[in-house]
């Protein structure tokens, strides 16, 4: 089997993806695929550190675009991930992977604070951990809290598993003409305004040289091969 080019990795998941083809909620299916692939590539070697979105039960940026309070909508976004984090551990442990939930917001009863020494402990000793609940701050995305978590538990690339397999220059669902980009920079994907991640964690991985590769999650076996060192997806460096 190939091993691991890159030792410790942090995966951003969005919530939509756990939805698969439904509108929203948790689709168990997709959970268990999901779940295989993680495995895949934790049996080449692999340490991963995993931040979910809570876009399928909760979007806060539209609920605040429609009146409600940005802060207010915020917090209810970081429980969505709380949701979809405890449904995504439970489906890694039925794989047979050891699994902790860290959450930036206190909940003793169903996770473990965040502390980034007790992750990095939990990675060594071969856990997954999943880091729920964002930065625990309202404003800042759950793209800036992958960001911001990679770089706490010196992670060697951000993997961003999405819909597509790579950065477009523009949306290639509605465009049959659409690019493909085998590499940018960070300053052409803020150039560009490119949908990758947000500014904010864009710029965050600028400051500290963390690269980011996007592929598609519709084959969840992409997981092991980006970690593997194939050419996968887009890389931003």
């Amino acid at each position: 089997m190939p091993k691991a080019k890159y030792k410790r990795v942090l995966l951003k998941l969005s919530g939509e993806a756990l939805a698969g083809e439904q509108a929203g909620g948790i689709n168990i299916q997709i959970l268990r695929e999901i779940s295989v692939g993680v495995k895949t590539a934790v049996d080449l070697g692999c340490q991963i550190g995993i931040v979910i979105g809570g876009g399928n039960i909760f979007r806060g940026v539209a609920a605040s675009a429609n009146g409600m309070d940005r802060a207010s909508s915020d917090y209810m976004g970081m429980l969505a991930t709380c949701i979809n984090s405890l449904a995504l551990q439970d489906a890694l442990e039925k794989a047979g992977l050891p699994t902790r939930v860290q959450t930036a917001i206190a909940m003793a009863e169903i996770a473990e604070p965040y502390i980034r020494r007790k992750a990095i402990r939990h990675l060594e000793k071969g856990r997954i951990v999943i880091f729920a609940a964002g930065t625990g701050n309202p404003f800042f995305t759950t793209d800036t809290a992958a960001a911001l978590r990679a770089m706490e538990i010196n992670a060697d690339v951000i993997l961003k598993a999405t819909k597509v397999d790579g950065i477009y220059d523009r949306d290639p669902v509605k465009h049959a003409d659409a690019k493909k980009f085998d590499s940018l920079t960070y300053i052409d994907v803020l150039n560009r305004g490119l949908q990758v991640m947000d500014s904010t964690a864009i710029s965050l991985c600028m400051d500290n040289k963390l690269p980011i590769i996007t592929f598609s999650l519709k084959d969840p076996a992409n997981i092991a091969r980006v970690v593997s060192g194939e050419k996968v997806g887009t890389i931003v460096s």
